[in-house]
């Protein structure tokens, strides 16, 4: 038995297969395009994404010598909150999409969480409402019940199922800011006060479940949609993080720290978002998420932007080259500061260079930068969950693509004082919603049966001298007020 994974993130889609022994037998992966019109602006274009989601789908089966009936199930799972508008009637969208990241709708999301709204400038409800404000003709086409709105999952779901089904799930339903938290839909409250017709808004259904077919025209067989997630509550589930109090960080274009409440909604005083991490038969489960804005992107910067390094795999071998950074230090803040700080109007710093420094000394202050903010965002978590006296659990899971960077790994070990474990898949996200997918379609019987095929992919355990790590660490978090000032007039 075979479960397609679709994978599609905010810097590229992935589409892996996996067997009921949880092995990995066929993946590909594209890069998505994005487009910055203007400063704090990010777009996407979503015929590019349904593009290259099938493209790498078509490559995956290639790879793994099956065809589409062979498939059990597809799982899909994706970059939240980005906002999507397409034609009811022919499928076209109106506009690119708004990435979760575009920060153009910031100021008016400020507004209303002042009114008492909770609403952050990442999610996609002030996003949607711009979109209805300056896109021509879009607001009378909306109440004309003539548009779809969607985040990254329901536009894949809808294409592939041909056109006949708009649907999402509540992992990705409380990233928008527009759903009820005390109900399976949307809050009517929220949407009267955008001017957000109900209309648009798609169905929410459970995380795990049959929701529809694949059409045979697209994908060549009709197969299951069995699942439905949010890039993180997908990996937080690989992580089989299913208890109350387990905790995972993802690593992507940013690093996501999540921590399961259990069936209870909690509030952050620390810059955290309450979400929920899955729903089954209508049980919802909900976790606190941190949010370090900047982790994969930064090294993305050091490759397109400095063109320092060829290949983010060059990283690892090149922070190691050297005993330390130097004397250099960055704050990765290049699309703002997270939690527990909350300020999109932060900027990346970058000290302590001299004419000694070399590539690898900042490709290294780069790395450990990373480490020290999720250090600075968990601690942020753990105050929430545990209070100001809060203790580390003994083990922190890590997923993503930086998760097989050997020396990041082992640097948030040192920072953070405790063991650090991934897995043997490091592309999470796929591994979960396959998991998800499959238990909904019988590929796995419970989640025993996962626990039994979960495989380690190495544990780091902190090293060094604890009060020189700590003193590090300290002497880091006193340069992040050079990162919240922001530009200089």
């Amino acid at each position: 038995m075979y479960v397609l994974a679709i994978d599609a993130g905010t810097t590229g889609v992935r589409a892996l297969i996996f067997d009921e022994h949880s092995r990995l037998v066929g993946g590909a992966y594209e890069e998505i395009s994005s487009l910055y019109p203007r400063h704090g602006w990010m777009e996407q274009d979503p015929a590019h994404l349904w593009d290259q989601a099938m493209a790498v789908v078509r490559r995956a089966l290639r790879d793994g010598n099956l065809r589409p009936e062979q498939l059990s199930a597809v799982g899909v799972a994706t970059q939240r909150a980005t906002v999507l508008v397409w034609e009811r009637a022919t499928g076209r969208p109106i506009c690119p999409a708004i990435v979760w990241q575009d920060a153009r709708a910031a100021a008016r999301a400020g507004e209303l969480s002042a009114q008492g709204y909770f609403v952050t400038a990442q999610a996609s409800a002030t996003k949607l409402e711009w979109i209805l404000a300056n896109i021509d003709g879009a607001r009378r086409r909306a109440d004309a019940g003539e548009l779809c709105f969607g985040t990254v999952d329901s536009w894949l779901v809808w294409n592939l199922t041909g056109g006949a089904v708009h649907v999402t799930d509540p992992s990705n339903a409380s990233c928008t800011a527009l759903a009820d938290p005390f109900s399976d839909g949307w809050s009517n409250d929220v949407l009267a006060a955008l001017s957000i017709p109900a209309a648009m808004m798609p169905s929410v259904v459970d995380t795990s479940g049959v929701i529809a077919e694949t059409a045979v025209e697209v994908l060549g067989a009709a197969v299951p949609i069995a699942a439905i997630a949010g890039d993180q509550q997908a990996a937080m589930f690989a992580e089989l993080a299913l208890d109350k109090g387990a905790a995972k960080v993802t690593f992507g274009t940013s690093a996501m720290i999540d921590i399961n409440t259990g069936e209870s909604l909690m509030l952050s005083e620390n810059g955290a978002y309450p979400i929920v991490l899955w729903s089954f038969a209508g049980v919802r489960t909900w976790c606190l998420e941190g949010t370090v804005l900047t982790s994969g992107a930064a090294v993305q910067w050091l490759r397109d932007g400095l063109g320092i390094i060829a290949d983010p795999a060059e990283t690892g071998p090149l922070a190691q080259s050297v005993p330390d950074s130097g004397g250099v230090w960055v704050v990765p803040a290049l699309q703002g500061l997270g939690t527990p700080h909350m300020q999109a109007s932060g900027r990346a710093a970058v000290g302590g260079i001299s004419r000694g420094t070399t590539r690898a000394h900042i490709v290294r202050a780069v790395l450990e930068g990373i480490a020290c903010r999720t250090r600075e965002a968990l601690d942020a978590l753990l105050a929430d969950v545990g209070g100001p006296k809060a203790e580390r659990p003994t083990r922190l899971r890590a997923d993503g693509g930086a998760a097989a960077n050997d020396f990041l790994m082992q640097n948030l070990a040192d920072t953070l004082g405790m063991e650090v474990e991934r897995p043997e898949t490091v592309q999470a996200t796929a591994l979960g919603v396959a998991y998800l997918a499959g238990l909904a379609t019988g590929v796995w019987s419970g989640v025993d049966e996962l626990r039994d095929t979960w495989r380690s992919g190495g544990v780091f355990a902190p090293r060094g001298d604890r009060q020189a790590c700590e003193r590090r660490y300290l002497e880091w978090r006193d340069k992040v007020v050079a990162a919240r000032l922001g530009p200089l007039d």
